[in-house]
């Protein structure tokens, strides 16, 4: 029962990670692509966490961990980015 629920989760987490990256595509604006990759983030760390649920490997929490920290920290930077004024065309 498990492995179904685990595999009906795997195609779930797929097919938002591909309507995701559709949308990090036809974003028209950068704070758009922003949400996009930190919503690509959060994907990628469910689904690492739900492969350290199915192999039984706890080390993979640590990856996720990681991912998350990075995407967390990636996002503050692009934030303060587009704070202060974002590209500058000259």
């Amino acid at each position: 029962m498990l492995n179904i629920v685990i595999n009906i989760v795997y195609f779930m987490f797929s097919l938002a990670l591909l309507f995701a990256f559709i949308r990090l595509i036809k974003g028209p604006s950068l704070p758009d692509r922003v949400v996009s990759l930190e919503l690509i983030a959060s994907i990628v760390v469910g689904y690492v966490g739900v492969h350290a649920i199915d192999t039984g490997v706890p080390s993979l929490l640590d990856v996720a961990i990681v991912i998350a920290l990075t995407a967390f920290l990636t996002a503050i930077g692009f934030a303060r980015f587009l704070e202060r004024g974002g590209p500058k065309h000259d």
